[in-house]
């Protein structure tokens, strides 16, 4: 079992690719395996022959490092795998001790530093709770299930498809190969009539639907940010006017080598800020004990991305130096993949500030985001409006339109104070505003 994140200490094994006898080149996809971040291809590295599967579909909390598989070098004799077990290959090592992960998670400091308060070097004969004794839960004997078994096989296409137009996938019957469902079963798929609502004492009238790793990870993470992070919020009415004519005539000038969105803009427009404003470009760490603001010297954005599993924020990297073609293409890219299940934990782990951009939505003026943690800012944007500005000529009062964004920024207080928070959307105002400042 690969460890596909740095936190993944277990898998779910999902549906395989390749069936035993299947000749392996680099980069063909093995297996699909759910870590608790995400479902993800793994894709195989050398080349090879797949002689013998040892865990199934289906098979749930795979340690990492152990067997699932064997591999064998291209025109051995497969046979004599057909025998070959799980214990053949080493057998299974012990999942990680729960104990020391509860102790440590008690303290705050990691256990194993050396130190007198550390978990592990706590007296012996300290006094501990008496805990219960570990008694064999009743099981089933049905067989495990992943979110792949639970939800059918779909194509990246289909998948954004059905996220576009809120299909429920689990109602819709595949045709594709093994069941898998494909576009044209999206786009032919036409919901069941509601069934009337049970009658009191019936069967109930909801659906309980297995949270997958994904859900409970961002779950969590969530949950920590706005326990642990004093958020607090500033807003900005925003000019987008000269931006969106400068957009216009870039994309008219460009003879189909780029199409720049607002979007691109607004993000080079937060690297800029935070390179004047770099207090916000930071996040708070514990090292060696001691608590830290660690300030960034590059401009990492993480922008946020909905996809059919959950919400990613793939990361483009020093955007402070990139052109505008270069991060629009960048964000089309990794956008596409994060929608697709195909990022490497590397573009979506690690960032420096979040842009959540909801402005494809005409119904939202303007929202709140959740720090993105260790981060300690985001940035919200709302949807553009047309806003009558009255003025006054030689002619007389007239009305004017102007493109307008609502932006409500949301910062950690414990690394950012409010005075330096009310700076940075005063520097992200003025470039939005002047676009050829991002020129200097």
């Amino acid at each position: 079992m690969p460890a596909l994140s740095p936190t993944m200490t277990s898998g779910n094994i999902g549906t395989w690719q390749k069936a035993a006898g299947d000749v392996i080149a680099p980069g063909d996809v093995l297996v699909e395996i759910e870590t608790d971040k995400a479902q993800m291809d793994f894709e195989f590295q050398e080349d090879g022959v797949l002689a013998k599967i040892l865990k199934e579909s289906g098979e749930k909390d795979v340690a990492v490092g152990n067997p699932i598989a064997v591999m064998v070098e291209e025109g051995t004799d497969i046979a004599p795998f057909d025998s070959f077990t799980l214990d053949d290959a080493g057998g299974e090592k012990a999942p990680p001790k729960k104990e020391s992960t509860e102790e440590a998670a008690e303290s705050s400091e990691p256990p194993d530093t050396g130190s007198k308060t550390s978990p592990s070097t706590l007296p012996k004969d300290a006094p501990k709770e008496e805990i219960p004794e570990a008694k064999e839960s009743e099981s089933t004997g049905g067989r495990l299930q992943t979110s792949l078994d639970r939800q059918p096989s779909l194509s990246p296409s289909a998948k954004a498809l059905a996220l576009e137009r809120g299909v429920p996938i689990k109602q819709v019957k595949g045709t594709g190969p093994g069941g898998r469902v494909t576009k044209q079963d999206i786009e032919k798929f036409k919901p069941a009539s509601s069934p009337a609502p049970a009658a009191a004492g019936g069967a109930p009238s909801y659906e309980d639907i297995p949270a997958s790793s994904m859900r409970k990870t961002i779950a969590n993470r969530l949950q920590q940010s706005m326990n642990q992070n004093p958020h607090y919020f500033v807003a900005a009415t925003v000019s987008v006017s000269k931006m969106l004519k400068l957009r216009q005539a870039l994309n008219t000038s460009a003879d189909g080598k780029y199409k720049l969105s607002l979007n691109d803009f607004l993000i080079k427009a937060c690297a800029v800020a935070c390179k004047k404003v770099p207090a916000v470009n930071s996040s708070w760490r514990e090292i060696d004990g001691q608590m830290v603001i660690r300030q960034y010297n590059t401009v990492d954005v993480s922008v946020a991305v909905a996809t059919p599993i959950g919400l990613m924020t793939p990361i483009v990297k020093g955007v402070e130096g990139l052109g505008l073609s270069s991060i629009s293409s960048q964000v089309k890219d990794l956008g596409k993949r994060a929608r697709d299940g195909k990022l490497k934990p590397e573009e979506y782990q690690g960032g420096t500030f979040t842009i959540s951009n909801m402005g494809m939505n005409a119904a939202i003026d303007r929202f709140t985001a959740v720090i993105n943690p260790p981060q300690a800012g985001i940035l919200a944007v709302g949807t553009t409006k047309k806003v009558a500005i009255p003025s006054s000529t030689e002619d007389g009062n007239r009305v004017e339109w102007d493109d307008q964004v609502v932006v409500t920024a949301s910062f950690d207080h414990k690394v950012i104070d409010g005075a330096v928070g009310g700076e940075w959307i005063r520097e992200f105002k003025k470039v939005v505003e002047n676009p050829l400042e991002m020129l200097l």
